[in-house]
């Protein structure tokens, strides 16, 4: 009898960095064509939202961005203006998530996050822990162009205790890089990891901190192996056993996205419309986010999760436009 496919080993050796995107660059791409589209689906009563999906649904990011700006130099007016008066509810949120690049989208999350009262730590946990050194740089430098305000300063004022030196940590955008992996190394982290938490009386994060936040991901999925070698328990299972809230979900975080990245956004799309009523803005921001890097790695995890397809849990759980700009950006219309 064949052994069981270890799905986490298989993506992370395999399949590395290697792009799945369901939004690919449109061939006979057109900035002012699609502008007049546009303007047309939107000039007198009513909307055409069939074109606005059509468009914003198969053009990627950069497209997008020649749309946007194109519409201001054609017509002399705001595209995204024009399109928050003519819809509504989520599609409009999804809509208006398109109009921006992916660093102002995820600068947008984040400043939302920590705005008015309370701060949404899930949010600052799925992009800081989530995001690449680069996506990272560009995230700190569209913040403070949009906020005029210092992301870090943010941050340290929103957060506390271990979970704020682990942002911290992240938003410095100095993880290693290097994808040269030293199995000695790794021995080591691993070691140190299990003496600063299950060999000691209570943890010391900084340890934890220092290897999960900085280390490249070839080393920590090393890391990972060696430390199940060492203690009878999987580096998840001791974080569990060792921590707790906030600073246990960055580390968790960290970890799962280090053994397979598309694994981990499958179950925040599980989690965003399991249950009753459904996270929509978590929803949107993952998809959003994902759908021109890794959306068909992630379909494929969903599917091995649940049993049933993402595109079939988007039509149970949303509905009308809102539904079909969503099945677009996955591929699915």
């Amino acid at each position: 009898m064949e052994a069981p496919i270890d799905r986490d080993t298989l993506w992370s050796e395999w399949k590395g960095d290697e792009l799945s995107p369901t939004l690919k660059a449109y061939a006979d791409f057109n900035a002012d064509e699609d502008c007049v589209m546009l303007r047309t689906a939107m000039k007198g009563l009513g909307t055409d939202e069939k074109v606005i999906i059509d468009i914003f649904g198969h053009r990627t990011a950069a497209q997008r961005m020649q749309i946007v700006n194109r519409y201001k130099v054609l017509y002399g007016r705001d595209l995204k203006q024009e399109l928050r008066s003519e819809l509504s509810g989520h599609f409009e949120d999804t809509i208006l998530a398109l109009c921006l690049s992916p660093a102002e989208f995820d600068a947008n999350e984040l400043w939302r996050a920590m705005s008015g009262f309370g701060t949404n730590e899930s949010v600052l946990i799925e992009i800081l822990c989530s995001r690449t050194n680069d996506q990272i740089r560009r995230i700190k430098e569209t913040y403070h162009s949009l906020f005029h305000r210092d992301l870090e300063e943010d941050i340290k004022e929103e957060t506390s205790g271990n979970f704020r030196h682990v942002m911290i940590s992240l938003v410095q955008a100095q993880r290693d890089e290097d994808v040269s992996v030293s199995r000695t190394r790794a021995i080591q982290d691993a070691e140190a990891l299990f003496e600063a938490g299950e060999k000691m009386f209570g943890t010391d994060e900084s340890v934890f901190n220092r290897v999960l936040a900085t280390r490249s991901p070839g080393h920590i999925r090393l890391v990972i192996k060696e430390y199940a070698k060492i203690s009878k328990r999987t580096l998840e299972e001791a974080l569990k056993s060792e921590m707790s809230g906030d600073t246990l979900e960055s580390f968790l975080t960290i970890v799962r996205c280090m053994q397979n990245k598309p694994k981990y956004f499958a179950n925040q799309l599980k989690k965003s419309m399991q249950g009753l009523g459904t996270r929509d803005h978590d929803l949107i921001r993952i998809i959003v986010s994902r759908c021109e890097i890794d959306m068909g790695y992630i379909k494929d995890e969903f599917f091995e999760l649940t049993g049933k397809t993402l595109g079939e849990w988007i039509e149970d759980d949303t509905s009308g436009n809102y539904r079909r700009i969503l099945l677009a950006l996955i591929g699915n219309g």
